[in-house]
């Protein structure tokens, strides 16, 4: 078994145990869950972020095993580093090669956790759209998050393989990311709705179930007489997973403008996703006073997809992963700070 796929497995065993001491914070009583609850959460998924930013900043080098230049060389140029490596220094190649992968995990885990932000916005709609009891919050995003996991890793991986066998890929991601960025900045004020009954995922689901009209508790599915029934508690899982999926097409691409080692591009993508559900309690009840949050983002994917557009020149004017590091935080702080000290101002009736 090679280095990576124990690797993987390993943190793949290390993710569903942490999810389990997660359900088991948050899933203790049947209550809605608390601001001091989200916030342990939120603080253990950072924490252990940048633990695992240490691990790969000091052991990097052994999860592709690398014991030879020509094999830190073969993957310099397979996941496009652009790292200046000494045939004649090797060590310091390799030292170089294991900062370079932690500065990507945590400048990907930084891009994926903002967009995450907007997921947030969404998932606040649909609960409202739905009338889900606040308390039935944290079972339905636990299932979103285990969904989303699956999903996540399907893509990356075949992103990664479509990336390595044609190089071209990289200029539809980025073009695409230009173009959701440029329509989110467009469409920053609209307010969005969720239409429960005309929904496409309802509509496809009351194709192939017997939908119950009412919640039943926290309770996915229920049997009348012998006949099972799917809740609307289960439609609304449904819609999260694929509201997941339309935010994975951005948000993948965006990864990969940072890195093209598809491990890298999983671990960061799956802790921001884990942290997403802490977060979410954090923000649920503030996340409208951060109004211009959505116009950072905006600009956030433009500039990621125009660094894939410009990925050939990106080193030759100054766009390392350090720069766009401090261009992505950047944005953020002051989308946020701007939010603070220009709040939105309440239209009066």
């Amino acid at each position: 078994m090679s280095n990576e796929l124990l690797f993987l497995l390993g943190f793949v065993v290390f993710i569903f145990t942490m999810m389990a001491a997660d359900l088991g914070l948050f899933g203790k009583s049947d209550r809605p869950v608390s601001l001091k609850r989200a916030s342990i959460m939120s603080a253990v998924w950072v924490g252990l972020a940048l633990v695992f930013y240490g691990l790969i900043f000091r052991y990097g080098h052994l999860l592709h095993h690398i014991e030879s230049f020509a094999a830190l060389q073969e993957l310099n140029a397979r996941h496009l580093h652009n790292l200046q490596l000494d045939p004649a220094n090797f060590a310091g190649g390799l030292e170089m090669y294991r900062k370079n992968l932690a500065l990507e995990f945590i400048t990907g885990y930084i891009v994926e956790y903002a967009l995450s932000v907007d997921n947030i916005f969404v998932i606040v709609l649909i609960f409202a759209a739905f009338s889900v009891d606040p308390k039935h919050y944290h079972k339905v995003l636990l299932w979103g998050i285990i969904g989303a996991v699956l999903m996540r890793f399907l893509f990356i991986f075949v992103g990664s393989a479509l990336i390595s066998e044609f190089h071209w890929v990289l200029y539809i991601f980025g073009a695409f990311l230009v173009y959701t960025g440029v329509m989110l900045f467009i469409n920053r004020n609209k307010e969005d709705e969720i239409d429960t009954e005309h929904h496409p995922v309802v509509k496809l689901a009351s194709k192939y179930f017997a939908v119950h009209p009412k919640f039943v508790g926290g309770r996915f599915f229920t049997r009348i007489d012998h006949k099972k029934f799917v809740t609307p508690l289960f439609l609304v899982l449904l819609i999260i997973e694929f509201t997941d999926l339309i935010f994975a097409v951005d948000s993948i691409p965006a990864i990969f403008s940072v890195t093209k080692d598809p491990y890298i591009v999983f671990f960061s993508n799956i802790f921001a996703i884990m942290g997403l559900r802490s977060m979410f309690f954090l923000l649920v009840n503030i996340i409208d006073k951060f109004h211009f949050l959505k116009i950072g983002l905006s600009l956030l994917l433009t500039f990621i997809g125009l660094k894939m557009l410009a990925a050939d020149y990106a080193a030759r004017i100054g766009l390392t992963t350090m720069n766009s590091l401090f261009i992505i935080l950047g944005i953020l702080v002051v989308s946020v700070v701007a939010s603070l000290i220009f709040p939105k101002r309440e239209i009066s009736n």
